[in-house]
């Protein structure tokens, strides 16, 4: 056998970008690189970029990792489209690191104002005195621009007005602080095709020498293009398929969110199984999320017992880690979410009262 050659380290991570890293190679051959990179003091393939969210990045061993899909399951409006841009943000205010954002349900300006709104307040607080709402910052933007017209002044932009809000000011400096490294696209149903995103993931992934993560919003909108599909079920498999294709061939963490079906939308509490398409989405993904309003799926012990404190649930987001190929499953951790400022409070708990489980408890 040919002695190892050494494989200079952009050469290394350009290859595998490119789909390389699928060609035969000895063991011998693949310890030789991953030491040349270790000593080239390359450490990427170790270190996991933290979503920011403590208690998930505690479950999957300290963040998304490269290579893996995460998916991120839940009912319509539980707050999943929060969590996954709030996570890409996190990792974009990382320097050195990048997010790209590909969103299929909102417009690149709809995710700003989101931005904006989840800026202007401190997740971790209860005090929201000078926090902006969405409602708020359309009415900032519409008034300052009104009182324009009626003075005849100089017509300003939508910058300059946020920059010159207090409300509004310090979000705006926040944001920039990550602008550049959180990546937005709307995709579209019928244009933006797995084939689009491994190209536009791949030249970015090739800008910031791999350090970015794919983040889909959301899974079961992706175009499959050419390819053609017997049923919905067929293309779910297809593309849960490619999106860990990207994964693993460009070296890159991917998040894909992914939408319930019409069973799961009925039962008590939302399960991995309920995930609108096939079974390949449990058996390609890495780790799985589901996501349940922790009111709804609390036992009724403690509503009897505590009607007032239950109410209060109905704020909090129980995140249970259903899958997790390197580590420990079916782990229940909550967040509080804050709806109005499209976050959650990052910091969050181990679940301590009793839940639902249609598998283990009939109630």
């Amino acid at each position: 056998m040919e002695a190892a050659r050494v494989v200079p380290r952009g050469e290394q991570k350009k290859r595998q970008r490119s789909g390389g890293a699928h060609t035969p190679r000895s063991l011998a051959q693949v310890l030789h690189e991953a030491d040349q990179l270790v000593v080239q003091g390359d450490l990427d393939a170790y270190l996991p970029a933290p979503t920011g969210f403590d208690q998930i990045d505690r479950m999957i061993g300290g963040g998304l990792r490269r290579s893996e899909l995460v998916l991120l399951g839940g009912a319509q409006g539980i707050g999943k489209t929060i969590c996954a841009l709030q996570m890409a943000r996190n990792l974009a205010l990382n320097e050195g690191f990048y997010s790209f954002y590909i969103s299929y349900e909102h417009t690149e300006a709809h995710l700003l104002n989101r931005l904006l709104c989840m800026e202007s307040i401190d997740p971790t607080s209860d005090n929201y005195q000078g926090g902006v709402r969405l409602k708020d910052l359309h009415n900032i933007v519409v008034a300052r621009r009104a009182r324009e017209w009626v003075r005849h002044d100089e017509i300003l932009g939508l910058n300059q007005i946020l920059t010159e809000n207090p409300k509004t000011a310090k979000a705006l400096e926040t944001l920039n602080q990550y602008g550049d490294r959180l990546i937005l696209v709307k995709g579209s149903p019928a244009v933006t095709t797995l084939n689009a995103i491994r190209e536009m993931t791949r030249q970015i992934a090739d800008a910031c020498a791999g350090k970015v993560a794919l983040f889909v919003d959301y899974l079961q909108k992706v175009a499959i293009y050419p390819e053609k599909a017997i049923d919905e079920n067929d293309k779910v498999t297809i593309v849960v398929e490619g999106l860990k294709d990207i994964a693993m061939s460009l070296n890159v963490p991917v998040l894909a969110i992914v939408a319930a079906d019409r069973e799961g939308l009925k039962s008590k509490r939302l399960h991995l199984y309920h995930l609108r398409g096939s079974s390949a989405l449990d058996y390609e993904c890495d780790i799985a999320i589901i996501m349940n309003n922790k009111y709804h799926i609390l036992s009724k012990d403690h509503i009897a017992f505590n009607p007032y404190k239950a109410e209060s649930y109905r704020d909090w987001v129980v995140f249970t880690l259903e899958k997790n190929r390197a580590g420990r499953a079916m782990i229940d951790v909550e967040f509080q979410l804050k709806a109005q400022f499209f976050c959650f409070n990052p910091h969050g708990n181990l679940v301590e009262q009793k839940l639902i489980d249609e598998k283990i408890i009939v109630e």
